[in-house]
C-alpha cells in the first residue's frame, strides 16, 4: 500500500489501483483488507487454541503425572508435522495450560490436528520444552480432530476422548485415558469499523487552465513516525469543494480511536507526480468531534525555514459530513452463535455424460476405486461442510434423467425415494450417486431450474421458521444449460434466501453461460421481469482449470464466507440474535 499514489490507476481510484467498479458497494479496499483478513473473504483467521485435560492417567509411582501437549498438524502427503509444544504442568491429573497455539483458520480446507499428552519425566524439568526428547517421556494417549470441528461448535470448545495409539495396558484399563478439551478465539482485539463522509471547502488550484482533481490519502502514524497509507478515496475532477464517497476504517487497522491519523490531500496528475494541496493530522476521535460540532479543520502545508519545518495554515478546510461505527461480526462469530452452513447436492445425468458402462463416461466408476469428476467434487466439498451441518443429513438431487417407468425429471431424489430426500453424511451422497446410475436412464436437457428452486424452497421454509440455518447447494454438470433465462430468474429469487450456489463444470463442454451466472465481475444478474439479483450467489469453476492447480474445492469455497456474510447485513441478523 506505500506506492497507493504512485500509478494512475492508483490515483483514480481507492487504494490498490483497482479499476473503477460497476458495484452499488461502497465500501474501499481499505475495508475489504480489514474483512478479508477477519474471516470474511477467502476465511484466513488467526485462531488461538487453548488446552485442558480431565482424569488424565497417573502414570508416575510417588506423585502425579507431569503433563505437556505437543501439536501436530496433518500435511497434504497425510504425513503429521509436529509445530507447538506448551509448558509441563507438574503433579495434575486436570492440567490446565497457560501457554497457546495460534494457527490460521482457512474455512476452504479440511485442517487436521493430532494432539499428544506426554508425562514429562522429573529429570528432564529443568529442560526446555522444546528441547525434550518425545521418546524419552511417556505417552498419556492422542486426540485427533479438525480445525472445523473446533471452530463450528457453538463455544468453540472441543471435548475429545484421549486413546493410546500402542497400548501396552490390559484392555480392562483402556478407558481410563482421560478427555482433552480445545478451545478457540479469534485472535483480533476490535470490530468495530467507521464509516466516514469527508469534504473539503476552498481548496487551492494546483492546475493552470482547470481546477484542481482532489483526493485524499490517510495514513496511520506507526511508532518509528513513518506514516503508512491505509485507505484512500476517488478522485474528484475538476472540484475546489469536494466530498469524497464513504470511507470504511477499521479501527484496528489503525491502532485505536486516539491514534494520529494524517489525511494528506492531493492534487492528481496523470504522471503520477500528485501535487500535495494541504494536510491535517487528526485520530478518529478528532474526526469524530468534527463532525459533532459541525466544524472544519483549517488544512496546513509544511514549509521549511532553514533546518526546521513549520506549518502554513491554509484557508482551506476539512469537513466530516458523516461519522458513524459499526460492529462487523465475523464469519466464526455465526458459527459460534449456532450458525449453520446446510449441504445440498445436485447431479447432471444427462446423456451427454456417455454411458456410465464405459470407461469413456464422466459416470464411470472405476472398479480400482479412482473417483471420478463428480465423485471427486462431493467428496472434496462435502469433507468441508460437513462440519458446518449439525446432524448430517443432506439433500441429494439428480437432473436430467428418466428414472425407471417414468418421464424425464429436472429435479429427482438421488435416494430413490419418492417422500424425502435427505441421505447420511457424504457416504450416502457417493452411494446413492452410485445406485442412481443403475437405476435412470440418462436424458436430458440441461435444465438448472428445478433444482434452485427446490432448494430455494428449503432455504424459504428454514428462514420463515427463524432456523440458524444458510443453505449451499452444489451443482455439478457436464453441459451448456438450456433454460439460461430461467436459471436467472431463479438465482434472482434466490438472491434474497440464506442460500448460496456452487457450481463444477466437468468434461470438456463451453462453460461461458455458467460464467455468466458467477457474477464474478459486478454485473448482477437480472431476471425476465427486470429485476436485479440482491447479491451474487453463484461460484462457478471449470474442473479442468483445478485439474492441475489448486484444489477443486479451494477455488469454489473461496466466496462461500463473503456470500454467507452479505446475506446477514443484509437482513441486519446479528449472531446473538
Amino acid at each position: 500500500m506505500g506506492n497507493c499514489c504512485s500509478d494512475v490507476g492508483g490515483g483514480m481510484t481507492a487504494i490498490g489501483g483497482t479499476a473503477p467498479s460497476t458495484s452499488t458497494s461502497n465500501q474501499n479496499d481499505a475495508a475489504d483488507w480489514y474483512f478479508k483478513s477477519h474471516g470474511i473473504h477467502g476465511i484466513f483467521s488467526q485462531i488461538e487454541l487453548s488446552f485442558s485435560a480431565t482424569n488424565l492417567r497417573d502414570r508416575d509411582v510417588f506423585s502425579k503425572s507431569d503433563p505437556m501437549v505437543v501439536v501436530y498438524i496433518q500435511e497434504r502427503d497425510g504425513a503429521f508435522t509436529e509445530v507447538f509444544r506448551t509448558e509441563v504442568v507438574l503433579n495434575s491429573l486436570n492440567p490446565t495450560w497457560i501457554t497457546k497455539y495460534t494457527i490460521t483458520y482457512q474455512f476452504e480446507i479440511v485442517q487436521i490436528l493430532l494432539f499428544r499428552v506426554f508425562d514429562v519425566d522429573t529429570q528432564f524439568h529443568n529442560v526446555e520444552v522444546k528441547m525434550l526428547k518425545l521418546e524419552e517421556q511417556q505417552s498419556l494417549g492422542e486426540a485427533s480432530c479438525a480445525l472445523s470441528e473446533i471452530v463450528s461448535k457453538p463455544n468453540r470448545s472441543l471435548t475429545l476422548d484421549l486413546v493410546q495409539r500402542e497400548e501396552s495396558v490390559p484392555s480392562t484399563h483402556s478407558q481410563h485415558r482421560g478427555k482433552f478439551t480445545v478451545h478457540a478465539e479469534e485472535c483480533f482485539s476490535s470490530k468495530t469499523t467507521a464509516e466516514m463522509t469527508l469534504k473539503c471547502l476552498n481548496l487551492e488550484s494546483k492546475d493552470l487552465f482547470s481546477k484542481s482533481d482532489p483526493f485524499l490519502v490517510i495514513s496511520k502514524v506507526v511508532e518509528s513516525g513513518m506514516s503508512i497509507p491505509v485507505c484512500k478515496t476517488e478522485v474528484s475532477k475538476n472540484d475546489l469543494n469536494p466530498t469524497w464517497k464513504p470511507l470504511f476504517l477499521n479501527i484496528q487497522q489503525v491502532g485505536s480511536k486516539d491514534s494520529p491519523l494524517v489525511i494528506e490531500c492531493f492534487n492528481f496528475n496523470s504522471n503520477g507526480k500528485h501535487d500535495l494541496i494541504g494536510k491535517v493530522q487528526k485520530s478518529l476521535a478528532d474526526l469524530e468531534k468534527l463532525h459533532s460540532g459541525r466544524e472544519g479543520e483549517n488544512l496546513f502545508l509544511p514549509t521549511p525555514v532553514g533546518h526546521d519545518n513549520q506549518n502554513k495554515a491554509l484557508r482551506s478546510k476539512l469537513f466530516v459530513e458523516k461519522y458513524s461505527e459499526t460492529v462487523q461480526y465475523t464469519f466464526l462469530d455465526y458459527l459460534a452463535a449456532g450458525f449453520e452452513l446446510n449441504f445440498m447436492v445436485a447431479i447432471d445425468f444427462t446423456a451427454s455424460n456417455g454411458n456410465p458402462r464405459l470407461p469413456d463416461s464422466l459416470h464411470y466408476i472405476d472398479p480400482s476405486g479412482r473417483l471420478n469428476a463428480y465423485q471427486k467434487a462431493i467428496y472434496e466439498v462435502g469433507e468441508v461442510l460437513q462440519f458446518y451441518d449439525a446432524d448430517k443429513r443432506f439433500p441429494a438431487w439428480g437432473f436430467g434423467a428418466r428414472p425407471i417407468d417414468g418421464p424425464v425429471s429436472h429435479c429427482f431424489n438421488l435416494n430413490g425415494s419418492s417422500n424425502y430426500c435427505e441421505v447420511e453424511g457424504i457416504r450416502g451422497i457417493m452411494m446413492a450417486y452410485t445406485s442412481a446410475l443403475f437405476n435412470v436412464s440418462l436424458a436430458g436437457p440441461t435444465l438448472f431450474g428445478h433444482v434452485i428452486n427446490r432448494a430455494a424452497m428449503i432455504a424459504s421454509q428454514s428462514l420463515a421458521n427463524d432456523a440458524k440455518k444458510y443453505f449451499v447447494l452444489l451443482i455439478i454438470t457436464d453441459g451448456v444449460i438450456t433454460d439460461l433465462q430461467e436459471t436467472k430468474d431463479a438465482l434472482v429469487k434466490a438472491s434474497d434466501l440464506p442460500l448460496s450456489i456452487l457450481i463444477v463444470g466437468v468434461g470438456g463442454a463451453d462453460f461461458k453461460e455458467m460464467e455468466i451466472l458467477d457474477a464474478d465481475k459486478g454485473e448482477r444478474l437480472e431476471s425476465s421481469t427486470g429485476r436485479v439479483a440482491s447479491r451474487d450467489i453463484v461460484q462457478f469453476v471449470p474442473f479442468r482449470d483445478v485439474q492441475n492447480g489448486p484444489s477443486v474445492v479451494q477455488e469454489l469455497l473461496a466466496e462461500l464466507p463473503s456470500q454467507f456474510l452479505a446475506y446477514m447485513r443484509s437482513r441486519e441478523i446479528k449472531p446473538c440474535s
